[in-house]
């Protein structure tokens, strides 16, 4: 959430924002409610200093004999009490009403952002890897995995419908094998603190993450409970620490958590139907840093790092793109995605989103309410929140099942989740 005083103070720089963000928001409603409140609120603190005054006056008529006169100044203070009653309740109102309203403003492009209005104008930091070259025709990943009998698309859509999938044998090995892999490394080598957090949560707590109200139709929701799925466990991490105030020396504080991951994919309808790309379910492992605000662009590039050498130690080919404003997301003030080379259908090739890695600065903890005082006694401060995946065990069964393919169907073990999968080197039939 902005501040409410930086909107009021910059709304030319926040209408142009919405302009590089090629979104919208209710600018002008919200000035108006502030422009409502804060009179209101004026109209409310003259009106109880009159009362207070009159209130005193009472007494002083009472002692004078002056009944008349201060039974005209009961019901003046009478009078003057259902005035206040009405414009606290047109407060509460216009309160809630402006609330709700900055609840859809998308977070600042941070500095350096290239403008652009789609992810067309994304720009290409860096890359690492060469693409593997073949002597054979490449299979994509939905053929490898029912010709070796690891992926089962049948029976997904038998069991939930289009977008669902079951994992078979070396398959599910492979994936729990990456997910493993993914926490290990992350908690023994990166530093994080491991959590397992509830994959339900109250809409609150929805709304502290910045996913409600905007992406309310791309989420499952369980109307009985009142309970909302999430969509990656950047949600609860983000609510840890909701309506506290943490020490800065507790900071940073960074923690990796290992969640399934629902979402409706409403807004992908149509896009890549086949495999296991886009799906209703999956799973991820997330990456969150808590840390101070003059810190969190530092350890944005740190997350982006941690990112990297998972990839890295995959062998797997991938570049790192910066998000131009129009593609920046609704919380972010700063984006990076990892993309995955992987060889696609008959070899044509795609960059394959893999991990994206956000500083969403004081955005989220604004909602969330998380502060943090910088010494006993200080004004409190809102804390700066980041987050990336750290890395999706589907998507990379994606780029190792394409990457890692033989002319006889096989996938090469990377080396390093052999381990994980009892000595297994090649998967085979």
């Amino acid at each position: 959430m902005l501040d409410l005083n930086f909107i009021r103070e910059n709304p030319q720089q926040v209408k142009a924002a919405l302009l590089d963000l090629n979104t919208e928001a209710p600018i002008d409603e919200i000035l108006e409610l502030d422009r409502q409140r804060r009179e209101i609120l004026k109209e409310v603190e003259a009106l109880r200093q009159e009362r207070n005054t009159g209130s005193k006056a009472i007494g002083q008529l009472m002692r004078e004999g002056k009944k008349e006169e201060a039974a005209a100044q009961k019901q003046r203070m009478s009078d003057l009490g259902d005035q206040i009653s009405q414009l606290d309740e047109q407060l509460r109102q216009i309160e809630s009403d402006l609330y709700d309203k900055q609840l859809y403003v998308p977070n600042m492009p941070g500095p350096g952002v290239p403008v652009g209005p789609d992810e067309d104008h994304n720009v290409e930091v860096r890359r690492w890897g060469d693409p593997p070259h073949f002597d054979f025709t490449p299979k994509p990943h939905w053929d490898l995995g029912e010709d070796l009998g690891i992926i089962d698309f049948e029976r997904g859509v038998k069991i939930s419908g289009t977008r669902f999938y079951v994992f078979k044998g070396a398959g599910a090995a492979l994936h729990r094998a990456l997910t493993n892999f993914f926490l290990d490394v992350g908690v023994n080598e990166h530093g994080y603190t491991e959590i397992y957090p509830p994959f339900m949560v109250r809409e609150q707590t929805m709304i502290g993450a910045a996913h409600l109200p905007k992406f309310r139709d791309n989420m499952y929701y369980d109307a009985e409970e009142d309970y909302w799925f999430i969509g990656t466990a950047e949600v609860p991490l983000t609510n840890l620490f909701a309506d506290e105030i943490l020490d800065a020396e507790q900071l940073p504080l960074k923690y990796l958590a290992h969640t399934p991951c629902f979402r409706r994919e409403k807004m992908s309808a149509g896009r890549d139907v086949r495999g296991i790309k886009r799906v209703h379910q999956f799973e991820k492992v997330e990456m969150y840093h808590y840390t101070l605000p003059e810190d969190s662009y530092d350890h944005l590039e740190q997350i982006v790092a941690n990112a990297e050498d998972l990839c890295q130690r995959l062998n797997l080919p991938y570049r790192v793109v910066q998000m131009c404003t129009g593609d920046l997301g609704f919380a972010a003030a700063k984006k990076y995605d990892l993309e995955a080379w992987v060889p696609g259908p008959e070899g044509k090739g795609e960059w394959l989103e893999i991990s994206s890695c956000s500083n969403c600065v004081d955005f989220q903890a604004r909602r969330a309410n998380v502060r943090f005082r910088r010494e006993p006694g200080a004004r409190p401060e809102f804390i700066h929140t980041l987050n990336g995946s750290g890395l999706p065990p589907g998507r990379l069964m994606i780029a190792v099942l394409e990457n890692y393919q033989q002319a006889d169907g096989s996938i090469v073990v990377p080396e390093v989740l052999r381990p994980y999968m009892g000595g297994l080197d090649v998967i085979t039939r």
